[in-house]
């Protein structure tokens, strides 16, 4: 009995018998509150840890292979029509780099988003970890909307902790690099003007865009590569995906995300270059871009954009899987 002379929850547990409580469930199908309190609530957490980790080192390996790729892609996607104009397309943009700078042109910036691709692929499968953890049924699967919204998540938590600065500084490098004499001597250099120039305000230019790109993004891509596996495994939820197979579905996913957010990529570009100040804020640069320079100027960089998130994504998602596999073994 407990103190207001009621009959404890202990008491009535013991009268039902010796059933494990994990047997039991409420009218709707959910796990008493015992059990949620235990092991399956901390699941999304230790899942996030060992998301953290292994995010982090794909994100390292990641971009030491695919950056020559994105510094073309920016370069192309900052060049505006008219007497500005410096490269007729993806070949000439790499041979006058090359000439001008070296093979090592084509890595301006490479330091910058290193820094930034281990912290943002970190948080990136950090987050899908976790709310993948919490939006699961208890037989382990996502729902359509469970996987939009946990690669909304994961999309959302990137751009605000680490690539809206990331990319902000990366842009401003490659923007130096085209002007006559660059001022930026390096990363810490040139992080240090950007904030005595601008504030730290002047790290999170086009925040809104870039939102709404990552958001985009990895709901697409989370959205895609989970459904191909579900296609993949049928019936058996635990049957292993070889990683050659992973990276074709990677291909994909990344292929998505392309087609469906480039024109929120030019935009957040142009947000972030170093003439941002002409426009008063992300809706009036995409009016300018419209009015300035027609509609298909919002797809200018696709095509090394499409080869680099493919290869990008690809190559992620067959890194992470192995790591989390790795963990999955000896990280209990």
């Amino acid at each position: 009995m407990d103190r207001l002379g009621g009959v404890s929850g202990t008491s009535v547990m013991a009268s039902l018998g010796p059933r494990s409580t994990s047997q039991f469930r409420n009218p709707f199908g959910r796990r008493p509150w015992m059990e949620q309190s235990g092991a399956a609530a901390a699941a999304p957490g230790a899942k996030g840890l060992k998301g953290i980790v292994a995010g982090g080192i794909t994100g390292g390996i990641e971009i030491c292979i695919t950056f020559p790729t994105e510094y073309v892609k920016t370069q192309l996607q900052l060049d505006e029509k008219g007497a500005t104009k410096q490269y007729n397309g993806i070949m000439d943009c790499v041979k006058k780099t090359v000439k001008t700078n070296g093979v090592l042109g084509l890595y301006r910036g490479l330091s910058v988003l290193l820094y930034g691709s281990i912290p943002k692929s970190a948080v990136r499968f950090g987050a899908f970890e976790s709310l993948k953890g919490r939006l699961m049924d208890h037989n382990g699967q996502l729902s359509t909307s469970g996987k939009l919204l946990a690669g909304l998540g994961a999309g959302v938590a990137e751009a605000i902790l680490a690539v809206t600065p990331m990319e902000t500084v990366k842009v401003k490098f490659i923007n130096d690099q085209r002007s006559g004499t660059p001022k930026y001597k390096g990363f810490f250099h040139g992080v240090g003007m950007i904030v005595r120039q601008e504030g730290l305000s002047g790290v999170y230019k086009g925040l809104t865009a870039t939102i709404l790109k990552q958001g985009s993004n990895q709901a697409i891509r989370f959205y895609v590569m989970e459904s191909l596996k579900d296609v993949y495994k049928g019936d058996d939820p635990h049957k292993p995906v070889p990683k050659m197979v992973v990276g074709a579905f990677g291909a994909v996913a990344g292929a998505a995300s392309v087609f469906g957010n480039t024109p929120i990529d030019v935009v957040k570009t142009r947000m972030q270059g170093l003439e941002a100040s002409k426009y008063k804020n992300t809706m009036d640069c995409a009016v300018q871009i419209w009015k300035n320079e027609g509609p298909l100027a919002f797809y200018k960089g696709t095509v090394p954009r499409l080869s680099r998130v493919c290869l990008d994504v690809a190559i992620t998602f067959m890194i992470y899987d192995s790591f989390m596999d790795l963990f999955n073994k000896f990280w209990r």
